[in-house]
């Protein structure tokens, strides 16, 4: 085991985040036992935290806060803490999509990270195989926030029909997923359509991709292959990418026939959610 003393806080944020918990905790002259007492979890919940064995939640950084009465600093760390737990590469598209002002994207094999839901998105992730699915799941969720803020980023999402019929996690996973998307018919901020099957050969055949607009750093064209992702603020790229997106956009439905075909495929393919579940395992 890991001795909390030996862990350098600067190493990480999750190494700050359990040793600032450990110097926090002693402060208050509490056992690991009492904390987890007086915020409903166990001591040694506490003791993985704080010798970095495990991720913290929102959650419990926001009850360690009220415990402790450290005037937001748990809350205000874990948003740095979660981020870190995303894979390298993704880290710093996460840091652009967290200040855009504009996002758009296509996605051709999954529901946008923004928009799954949180069954969804443990389900994509285990397919990974990853060695801390609850520490990835628990990232992929925080990104979320920023749909939260008074002001969100305005973003325009092309899902191909595909999307729609690729039964992620099962059937009930699945139509939980796309009454989460309907949520979104209507919406000031998010816009969701649905390129159809029927649009046959379109702009972009060759993947996914994702435009991020800023005000005051230049737009960046983001695409993933297999194992990494890249971004690029190349000037021909941008207006390339912006062609095919105009491309994508006109070939799509409309938002609000968009939803009639979410609705229709939910019923007709995940109505019967007597379908027996998937259970990944990472």
């Amino acid at each position: 085991m890991a001795n909390v003393q030996s862990l350098d806080p600067t190493a990480s944020p999750l190494d700050y985040y359990g040793w600032e918990l450990r110097r926090q905790r002693e402060a208050h002259g509490l056992k690991q036992g009492q904390l987890g007492d007086i915020i409903f979890c166990t001591g040694s919940l506490v003791g993985q935290i704080e010798t970095t064995k495990k991720v913290p939640t929102r959650d419990f950084s926001e009850r360690v806060d009220a415990a402790l009465g450290t005037d937001g600093l748990f809350s205000r760390l874990i948003g740095l803490v979660l981020r870190s737990q995303l894979p390298t590469w993704f880290q710093p598209y996460a840091e652009m999509e967290a200040k855009a002002a504009y996002i758009s994207t296509y996605q051709a094999q999954l529901v946008y990270g923004l928009l799954q839901t949180e069954e969804y998105a443990r389900a994509v992730l285990a397919t990974g195989m990853p060695d801390d699915l609850e520490g990835l799941l628990a990232a992929r969720m925080e990104r979320q926030r920023i749909l939260e803020r008074e002001r969100p980023p305005l973003a325009w999402v092309v899902l191909d029909e595909a999307v729609l019929h690729r039964p992620i996690g099962g059937h009930a996973v699945m139509r939980r997923q796309l009454a989460r998307l309907l949520e979104f018919a209507g919406h000031r901020w998010m816009h969701v359509q649905v390129l159809p099957n029927e649009a046959g050969a379109h702009a972009s055949l060759a993947g996914s991709f994702t435009a991020m607009r800023f005000d005051d750093d230049p737009d960046i064209i983001y695409t993933e292959d297999v194992i990494s992702g890249h971004m690029t603020a190349n000037p021909e790229t941008i207006r390339e990418a912006a062609l095919r997106y105009a491309r994508l956009q006109a070939a799509a439905l409309s938002v609000e026939d968009s939803a009639e075909l979410i609705i229709r495929v939910m019923e007709e393919r995940y109505g019967d959610c007597s379908q027996p579940e998937e259970h990944p395992v990472a």
